[in-house]
């Protein structure tokens, strides 16, 4: 199986992800100890859609996700470029555009949507992964409709020193082991170790925000800050 490297290859990122789409939602309960739950309720706050409102829901894997908008009464488009992760969404949910959820193949530097389509654009733990993450957030940006908002919910860095080195040293090293052990693909999450280590701290995110054009950039930290939440606007 082809193992992603920090360079972010995009047909190597796509086909790592499509070798561990089977079991990618378990091996997230799991090392994440259950936490993931409250990330995803988290995001699905930030982002508040309402009855009515088109989310874009990007590098959205199986669509776990993406249900959760549905509930809110939004319609929603699951987009990913992993079609081994896309499949196995509409495996099970039964169908490419089922229960309000859309699944639609693309990439984030080239999203196959017209300009303004979206009332909301969320993506949750997959702008570390795309190879030009400035470019991603202008397109992210032009397919939101004037007065929209953006949510980011992403790994990032406890911001006091020794504890984040204290959980640098889980990552680099019981993260994988315990991942290979579900998944049997620990190759892969040696990768997710050392992605999140080389990822700009909240403050640089922000920073990236708001030169690519989003207005009244925010952020606030999850669980000590292991995961940030980045929220932004389109003021025009």
């Amino acid at each position: 199986m082809t193992r992603a490297e920090l360079d972010k290859k995009p047909q190597d990122v796509a086909a790592m992800f499509d070798g561990i789409a089977d079991n990618y939602d378990l091996v997230n309960d799991v090392i994440s100890l259950g936490q993931d739950r409250l990330w995803r309720r988290a995001v699905v706050n930030a982002v508040d859609a309402y009855s009515g409102e088109l989310v874009l829901d990007l590098a959205a894997g199986t669509g776990t996700s993406s249900e959760s908008f549905v509930k809110k009464g939004a319609r929603v488009v699951a987009c990913d470029f992993s079609l081994g992760m896309l499949r196995a969404g509409v495996r099970r949910r039964g169908g490419a555009d089922r229960g309000g959820v859309t699944f639609v193949a693309g990439d984030a530097l080239r999203l196959p949507f017209a300009d303004q389509t979206f009332d909301a654009v969320t993506i949750s733990f997959g702008l570390r992964n795309v190879n030009d993450v400035d470019q991603a957030l202008r397109e992210l940006l032009r397919v939101t409709k004037v007065g929209g908002r953006m949510v980011i919910c992403e790994f990032s860095h406890i911001p006091v020193d020794f504890v984040d080195r204290l959980y640098s040293t889980y990552l680099m090293g019981a993260l994988p082991k315990i991942a290979g052990v579900v998944s049997g693909r620990g190759e892969s999450y040696d990768y997710l170790s050392e992605s999140i280590m080389a990822w700009p701290k909240q403050a640089d995110l922000a920073r990236h925000l708001q030169e690519a054009g989003w207005s009244r950039v925010a952020w606030r930290n999850l669980s000590a800050g292991i995961v940030a939440l980045h929220r932004g606007f389109r003021e025009r």
